[in-house]
């Protein structure tokens, strides 16, 4: 996968979770979140059990960084890291159901927001994917397999050691 679309899908994950959590926060409008936390929620799924080259974002971030020449990623610790986030976003989808008819389920839901957010803040701003740090820390630690290649991180943030 390519790092540049990788960073640009998550900077427009980020901004769609801002957006979500703006809506909440600022104007206590929540009948906007099921729809903006489903289409990340089916962002990650298509990425997930499918390809993430057919992911929405993915397709955006093709467009926008057509003019750039590719800069190859470790696709394995992506998949990983986009199955985090496909768990994260299917919590967040079904908080923010119930939440229609039980308001106080909002603070729970910003938590999970603003933790996603941070996730995604740290592969935009930094190049620094958490979600590839745990799955380095699983391999490391023997949870999984070793991958038949030694993927290569976003901005060389991370080795297998």
């Amino acid at each position: 996968v390519d790092e540049h679309e990788m960073r640009t899908s998550a900077m427009i994950i980020l901004l769609m979770g801002l957006g979500a959590f703006t809506s909440g926060l600022m104007m206590s409008y929540y009948a906007l979140l099921p729809y903006i936390i489903g289409f990340i929620m089916m962002n990650f799924f298509i990425g997930v059990f499918f390809s993430a080259k057919y992911a929405p974002t993915i397709l955006m971030a093709k467009f926008i960084n057509r003019h750039k020449e590719p800069l190859p990623i470790g696709a394995v610790q992506k998949h990983f890291a986009w199955s985090l986030g496909l768990g994260l976003s299917s919590i967040s989808f079904g908080i923010s159901l119930l939440l229609q008819s039980d308001s106080s389920l909002f603070e729970l839901l910003c938590a999970f927001c603003v933790f996603c957010n941070t996730l995604l803040y740290f592969e935009v701003v930094f190049g620094v994917c958490i979600g590839c740090k745990i799955y380095f820390l699983a391999l490391n630690k023997g949870w999984i397999s070793q991958p038949e290649q030694q993927p290569r991180c976003m901005g060389d943030s991370c080795e297998i050691g």
